[in-house]
């Protein structure tokens, strides 16, 4: 298992900025394109827990589906992350998990704070 584990789109220049800071550091890592592989609602929550985030605080409110669906709602942390699986583009990234520790890498220079 990898020291890093990154949460990517690969379609995210901040997203690949991430992965190009890990390679130039020299980190081994392991890459989860999270909108093939939608992580679990226990996944979603673990993340967050590492983030020491609420579910709202990692959407992209720029987002159609955020303003078509969710903008002016108020759900539970459980309704929340349901809605980020169901409508990935969601989740703020790159996530950089490493241990117990995670950051949204942006800018990438802030994956240093998790060693």
């Amino acid at each position: 298992m990898a020291e890093y584990t990154v949460y990517h789109n690969p379609r995210c220049s901040k997203s690949r900025l991430a992965l190009q800071y890990l390679e130039a550091e020299g980190k081994d890592f392991d890459i989860v394109e999270y909108l093939k592989e939608i992580p679990t609602a226990d996944t979603m929550d673990d993340i967050l827990n590492k983030l020491g985030m609420e579910p709202e605080a990692l959407l992209r409110k720029n987002e159609a589906d955020y303003k078509q669906n969710f903008k002016g709602k108020e759900l539970s942390r459980t309704e929340w992350i349901e809605a980020m699986r169901t409508f990935p583009k969601l989740i703020e990234r790159p996530i950089v998990i490493k241990g117990k520790k995670a950051v949204v890498a942006r800018p990438a220079e802030k994956i240093a704070e998790l060693d």
